[in-house]
């Protein structure tokens, strides 16, 4: 191959993994979850391409699932090993790196010492420090924030510290500063998987997220197939967050995004470019504005939106290309709770080379890393997983 559209429908799960009942979620765990399910569960949801692609013929669906006759491509279901449900170690495992400790949550608050330390580099104080929505926290902050100056601190079930502002109070690049100050010293015992900005506008009572989101990742403690890739002398497009995600490593060319919209369109940039290498793509909306609001009907619509723009780039995949859509964890909209919910994801690949084959189910996203490596002809035992190239017989 000489290029990997590598597509990350962020949240899309596709059935609850063996381990869910391990995983709390709400009052309950994630036990029965289902994201894809969910949709299809929706009255109006169709999404052709992905049928195409085999997604209803992954091993283990259930009974009723709209099935391809002859799927265009190879598909299967894989399993997180790494523990942990969140962004941050779901992509590190498709890239080859399995995460044996869960990073750190704090479902009653950071340690307020540690906000001591962190607010006296930030010069500024705090208001909130404990888990929240990220709509909510600034409908209930915002007005103090503003009043006062002090920065919005929350986290979720993930392991993530949140700092949200207003633009007109704290200006963007100083947010930065302070969530790049932030993760300078939340290492450690303290290392959570990512500091978020979360900068908005308005006025009380009508506040709104921005789309200057910025994430602050902790580095990959090893290889991933981004660096391995890079170092090849390929290139490692990314769009989306996945600069952010991977702490900048490994990535020749950064593309930030503001919605799914964004992503898709900057994608279908890239594929009529001339590059040799990976394009990895996340696109967050899933996730972000669907799945943690357990909106159903959004998510639907979203997945429906992507399913005609896999369709577009399939049609522009020149003879030595793939595409491959997968997901890092699910966030099934209709389940409990709403956080994320430990699920098996698809991996799906169509591509001008590409066999009608089933993978069966991988006993780890790791697996892909190695695949998408090796199928770019590059050495790749330093990362973790087993390869599925041979499937294809290139």
């Amino acid at each position: 191959m000489k290029r990997i559209f590598l597509i990350v429908a962020d949240s899309m799960g596709v059935g609850a993994a063996p381990d869910a009942h391990m995983y709390r979620n709400g009052d309950g765990d994630d036990t029965g979850s289902d994201t894809y399910g969910s949709l299809c569960g929706y009255k109006g949801f169709a999404a052709p391409f992905l049928t195409r692609m085999g997604i209803g013929n992954i091993e283990g669906m259930p009974e009723g699932r709209v099935r391809a006759e002859a799927p265009i491509g190879a598909f299967g279901r894989m399993r997180e090993i790494s523990a942990g449900k969140d962004t941050v170690t779901g992509h590190w495992e498709l890239s080859g790196i399995i995460s044996e400790k869960e990073m750190p949550t704090y479902p009653g608050g950071f340690p307020e010492d540690l906000l001591e330390r962190i607010s006296s580099v930030w010069k500024r104080g705090w208001l909130c420090n404990r888990p929240y929505s990220g709509t909510q926290v600034i409908a209930d902050f915002g007005r103090a924030h503003m009043e006062t100056g002090k920065l919005i601190v929350y986290t979720s079930a993930d392991s993530v510290f949140q700092v949200a502002a207003h633009e007109g109070v704290v200006p963007i690049e100083e947010l930065y500063r302070c969530c790049g100050a932030a993760r300078e010293i939340l290492t450690g015992e303290h290392a959570v998987g990512r500091v978020i900005a979360r900068p908005f506008t308005g006025q009380w009572p009508d506040f709104q997220r921005t789309a200057n989101r910025r994430d602050y990742a902790l580095e990959p403690p090893a290889a991933t197939m981004c660096d391995l890739i890079s170092t090849a002398g390929l290139e490692v497009i990314g769009i989306g967050k996945i600069g952010d995600i991977f702490a900048h490593r490994g990535i020749t060319r950064e593309i930030h995004t503001v919605s799914n919209a964004d992503g898709m369109g900057k994608t279908l940039e890239a594929v009529r470019q001339s590059f040799t290498g990976l394009c990895f793509v996340n696109l967050v909306d899933f996730d972000m504005k669907y799945g943690h609001r357990r909106d159903t009907l959004g998510y639907a619509e979203a997945v429906m939106e992507m399913d005609r723009f896999l369709q577009e780039l399939y049609g522009l995949l020149r003879d030595d290309d793939c595409m491959i859509v997968t997901a890092d964890h699910g966030c099934d909209p209709g389940h409990i709770g709403t956080d994320h919910t430990r699920e098996y994801v698809p991996v799906l690949i169509a591509g001008g080379k590409i066999p009608s084959v089933s993978l069966g189910t991988r006993s780890s996203f790791a697996d892909l890393g190695k695949t998408c490596t090796e199928l770019l002809g590059i050495d790749a035992s330093a990362l973790a997983g087993t390869s599925f190239a041979m499937k294809f017989k290139l």
